[in-house]
């Protein structure tokens, strides 16, 4: 198994309710290890997950649910 991270940039304005709603989300995907906001920067989402069980793509698609204008930034 591989494991990757990757940073995705939300909206700071984003309310608490929906980051975790993002991080249930992202969560129950199969291949997801790790899911979190950064505490000190609170527009930056961490995910560490397995490229060969899913993609980034779906991931960037599931958070485009609360944010049309998430940025995946870093791989």
């Amino acid at each position: 198994m591989n494991i990757v991270d990757v940073l995705f940039h939300v909206h700071p304005d984003l309310s608490v309710e929906q980051r975790t709603r993002i991080e249930e989300t992202i969560s129950a995907n199969n291949g997801v290890m790790h899911v979190n906001f950064n505490d000190r920067f609170s527009h930056e989402l961490n995910v560490s997950y397995d490229p060969d069980a899913i993609k980034a793509e779906v991931i960037l698609e599931q958070i485009r649910e609360w944010d049309k204008d998430v940025k995946m930034v870093g791989l």
